[in-house]
C-alpha cells in the first residue's frame, strides 16, 4: 500500500531542533567558482555546522547519534511513525542527503562553450570539499556517467552543435563514508550514490520517451509484466564504445565496496532529484536483484517522476529496496509520465482503472504502455503556503516548485500533516527568481 501525508495550512509550532542557513557564494557553469555574493543552499544542521567556528569535539557533541536507529531511518519499517509528524532525526538525514545531490549541480559544467561541457568541474578527490562537504566524512570513489540511447539521423548528428549532441554526460558519483567518528555516529558505513536531474538536450529527448517497456531484458529477474519508462531505462543501460553504461558503473562499484567492507554493517543510500530520482529507483532494484546478500538499499527521491507499472512496484517491494518518495504536490514533474491507477490496493489481474480518464478514452488506451504506479512510501509536501515561494510569474513558480532547494526548504519547515509548514521556518532557498528561471531542473 502506498502511504501519503495530507496537506493543510501553515501553523506556528516550536520544535526542539532547529535547522538554519548560512551564506556562501556559488557560480554554475564556469571552470572556477566566482564570488557574486549570492546566497545558496547551505543547510546548517547538526551534521554540517559549516562556518559556526565550532571545533571537532563540539561538532561531535552537537550531531545526532543514530546508533541502533539507523536502519529505522533507512526505512526498515517503511518509516512507520517517522513521517507524521516528521521525526527530527529523519529530517536531518533527509537534508544531509539532499546536500549530496545539490553537489552534483554545483559540480556540473554548464558552460556549453567549454570543451568540458557536461563533465564534472572538480576532481573526485576535491569535489566534496569544493561543494562545502569536506567535513562530511565521505570520500568520492567513482564518478558516474549516463549515456543517451536515442539514435539521431546522421545528418542531424553531424549538423548539430557539439553541446546539443552530447550523448554521455557526468550524472553523479559514488561516495563512501571512511571517517571513523562519522561511521560510529551513523551506526554503520554508508555508501552514497548521488544523481542529478535532466540537463543535456539528449537527456530531455530520453525523458519524452514515456511509453513503458519490459524491464527484464536489462535489469533483474525475468518477468514479462514488469515495465518501466523507456527513456529512463535507456539512460541507465546505454553505453558507447568508450563509455560503459551507468548500470555497469554502479554494479562494478557496489561489487568493489562489498568486497572491501562486506564484513561490517553497510548501507547503500541512493539519492536523486528529478531524473536522478528515477535512475535511483532503477539502480536500487538492480542492486538488490543482482547481488546475493546485498546491503540495505534505500532511495531518497526528491521530485521524482513515475518510473514503472504495478508489476514493477511489486517486484521492487519484493527485492527489499526501500523508497522514500518526497513529493511537492505543486510540482508537475511528479505527476508524469502516463496515467496512474485509482486504487493502489487492487490485486494483480483485476481490472485496471485509470484516474481521471473518461470512459471513451479508457477503451482506446493501451494500458501496458501508459499505466504507471507510484512506488515506495510517500512524504507529500506543498509549496503553496510558503512565503518564500509565492512570488513571481507562473513559469518561475513552476520551476521553483520542482527545484531541489525548494524541496529542502519544505523539508526544513515541515512538521506534520496538520501543520505542513512552520510559520517560523527560515528559507533555505539560495538564489533569486531570475536564477530559478535559468536553472529549471
Amino acid at each position: 500500500m502506498r502511504h501519503a501525508i495530507g496537506v493543510f495550512k501553515p501553523c506556528k509550532l516550536h520544535v526542539s531542533k532547529q535547522v538554519g542557513v548560512l551564506t556562501l557564494t556559488q557560480n554554475y557553469g564556469s571552470a572556477k567558482p566566482k564570488s557574486h555574493g549570492k546566497r545558496i543552499t547551505r543547510i546548517k544542521s547538526s551534521w554540517n555546522p559549516l562556518g559556526t567556528g565550532l571545533d571537532r569535539s563540539q561538532v561531535a557533541a552537537w550531531r545526532t547519534e543514530l546508533g541502533d536507529r539507523w536502519a529505522e531511518y533507512q526505512g526498515r519499517n517503511n518509516w512507520e511513525g517517522l513521517l507524521d509528524p516528521l521525526d527530527d532525526g529523519l529530517r536531518e538525514e533527509i537534508l544531509r542527503y539532499g546536500e549530496f545531490v545539490d553537489a552534483t549541480y554545483r559540480s556540473f559544467e554548464f558552460n556549453a562553450a567549454s570543451p568540458d561541457y557536461a563533465s564534472c568541474r572538480f576532481s573526485r578527490f576535491s569535489m566534496l570539499a569544493q561543494c562545502g562537504l569536506g567535513e562530511s566524512g565521505y570520500r568520492v570513489t567513482r564518478n558516474l556517467r549516463a549515456t543517451c540511447g536515442v539514435q539521431l539521423p546522421r545528418w542531424l548528428d553531424q549538423a548539430g552543435p557539439n553541446w546539443a549532441m552530447t550523448k554521455s554526460g557526468w550524472i553523479g558519483y559514488v561516495a563512501v563514508c571512511n571517517d571513523k567518528e562519522e561511521i560510529a555516529r551513523l551506526g554503520r558505513r554508508d555508501v552514497v550514490i548521488a544523481l542529478r536531474g535532466t540537463i543535456t538536450c539528449l537527456e530531455w529527448l530520453e525523458n519524452f520517451r514515456a511509453t513503458l517497456t519490459c524491464l527484464h531484458d536489462h535489469v533483474g529477474p525475468e518477468n514479462d509484466e514488469a515495465m518501466v519508462e523507456s527513456g529512463f531505462l535507456s539512460l541507465y543501460t546505454s553505453r558507447t564504445a568508450t563509455c560503459p553504461s551507468l548500470q555497469d558503473m554502479v554494479r562494478e562499484e557496489i561489487a568493489r565496496v562489498m568486497r572491501s567492507y562486506g564484513d561490517e554493517p553497510l548501507s547503500v543510500t541512493i539519492v536523486g532529484h528529478s531524473l536522478g530520482a528515477a535512475l535511483a529507483t532503477l539502480a536500487a532494484y538492480d542492486i538488490t536483484t543482482t547481488f546475493d546478500r546485498a546491503p540495505m538499499v534505500t532511495v531518497i527521491s526528491f521530485a521524482g517522476p513515475r518510473v514503472g507499472n504495478r508489476s514493477f512496484r511489486s517486484q521492487l517491494e519484493k527485492s527489499g529496496a526501500k523508497i522514500l518518495r518526497i513529493v511537492n504536490s505543486d510540482d508537475v514533474v511528479t505527476k508524469v509520465p502516463g496515467f496512474v491507477i485509482d486504487n493502489n490496493d487492487v490485486a494483480e489481474g483485476e481490472a485496471v482503472q485509470v484516474a481521471g480518464l473518461p470512459g471513451w478514452l479508457r477503451e482506446r488506451v493501451d494500458y501496458k504502455q501508459w499505466v504507471y504506479a507510484d512506488v515506495g512510501r510517500e512524504l507529500r509536501l506543498s509549496s503553496r503556503g510558503s512565503p518564500h515561494l509565492s512570488n513571481g510569474n507562473i513559469a518561475t513558480n513552476i520551476a521553483t516548485c520542482h527545484d531541489l532547494r525548494t524541496y529542502l526548504q519544505l523539508i526544513n519547515g515541515f512538521v506534520s500533516s496538520t501543520c505542513p509548514l512552520k510559520a517560523t521556518a527560515k528559507s533555505v532557498l539560495g538564489r533569486t527568481q531570475q536564477e530559478n528561471q535559468v536553472l529549471f531542473r
